[in-house]
């Protein structure tokens, strides 16, 4: 006979977003019966996810204190004709913080790991092995939905963590190094200095096209490297991705294609930056905001996640109308012209930017002045976007 257990909060995906979605309702809600149900062996899988410290508020860093990895003070940009630093605090969390977090957070039977889902209702669970997790509200927080509601572009990458034969003598992160040849669209390496001799780089395309090559990008990661003069003693973790970068859609029928009726948070709910693909600030805004609530019924989690999400992907509009022209408007090998532009603004404009939050003067200032695409290009580029 089949197994059924019944919960208050059933949090489907032990990703990102449902990590922390766990740790924030057992920090707020300590006798809440709570289930992370997760697919793979361990919560967040091989990641390091990085923020910009304006990008969280104040009275939400609480839920990050113990997950940071790696802190700095600011960080570079570097672009063929313009250098800079940026006095920004910049963080990074290595996945395994919040594996470790949340299994010291959650009773043991409450972290289901290795549990392929079957399906997910509002108030229910089935999974393959034939168990039923009956729950007053289900959260689904996994992967995307159906992508082909969006227009997208595509931010994809390789990354590998390399332990060097000597220090590199780097302080700060390198966010952007857009001196590199330009490839498959707009092409920059990133690179973060764990150690003295620990450094992290990623290789990292807005491409037209979401196929990622590996091998390609492990050579050029590794030549990279060579070419900053570093010698490479092994390569300590390697990740990978390509995250959508939206110029449009319909956010309806994407919310629909993720579940009707089912509470949605992180990549499910549409939750992410749209002009770079990251999810970090808004999943620890949906994880404090639904922390906070005191009813969980399955109803009501529908409707608080489906009204946030919704807002927030209306507040984004302008967001989805660069990406629109960045990738219509200029051409591939002259993309990097566009975000070196960008990086001659105001500090603060930059900071309101990644997080989200820019000003109607901020707006007004990325869009006027002389512009690195041509004008007529750039109205044809978003007009009808959504």
């Amino acid at each position: 006979m089949a197994t059924t257990i019944t919960c208050d909060v059933a949090i489907v995906g032990g990703g990102l977003s449902g990590g922390l979605l766990a740790l924030a309702l057992r920090g707020k809600h300590p006798a809440l019966d709570v289930r992370l149900v997760e697919a793979g062996d361990r919560v967040g899988g091989n990641h390091v996810w990085s923020f910009f410290g304006t990008d969280i508020a104040d009275a939400d860093r609480w839920l990050l204190s113990r997950l940071i990895s790696h802190a700095w003070p600011g960080y570079d940009v570097s672009f063929p004709a313009h250098v800079r630093t940026i006095g920004q605090p910049y963080y990074s969390i290595e996945s395994e913080r919040l594996d470790a977090a949340v299994r010291a957070a959650l009773p043991d039977d409450a972290l289901m790991l290795g549990a392929r889902v079957l399906a997910v209702s509002p108030a229910a669970v089935t999974l393959a092995s034939g168990e039923r997790i009956e729950a007053t509200g289900v959260i689904d927080a996994r992967g995307t939905a159906d992508l082909s509601h969006f227009e997208l572009g595509w931010q994809k990458f390789l990354g590998r963590e390399l332990r060097l034969e000597a220090p590199h003598g780097r302080e700060r992160p390198m966010i952007m190094d857009a001196k590199v040849p330009q490839l498959d669209g707009f092409r920059f390496v990133y690179s973060l200095p764990f150690a003295p001799d620990r450094m992290f780089v990623e290789d990292t395309y807005f491409s037209e096209y979401g196929k990622l090559s590996a091998a390609t990008l492990r050579k050029r990661v590794d030549g990279y490297a060579a070419a900053q003069g570093w010698t490479i003693a092994e390569c300590l973790r390697e990740e990978q991705g390509v995250l959508p970068i939206t110029m449009g859609g319909d956010f309806q029928a994407y919310w629909n294609s993720g579940g009707r009726g089912v509470a949605k948070i992180g990549m499910r709910a549409g939750l992410f930056q749209p002009a770079t693909g990251y999810s970090l600030p808004d999943a620890v805004r949906s994880a404090v905001r639904l922390a906070a609530r005191r009813d969980f019924e399955s109803a009501a989690l529908h409707e608080a996640t489906h009204a946030h999400a919704a807002r927030t992907w209306r507040e984004r509009r302008f967001y989805r109308m660069l990406n629109a022209m960045l990738f219509r408007a200029a051409d591939a090998p002259e993309r990097y012209r566009v975000i070196e532009r960008f990086y001659r603004m105001r500090p603060n404009l930059v900071r309101r930017f990644y997080a989200g939050s820019s000003t109607l003067a901020d707006k007004a200032r990325i869009l006027t002045g002389k512009p690195p695409v041509a004008v007529g290009r750039a109205l044809m580029a978003i007009r009808g976007v959504s």
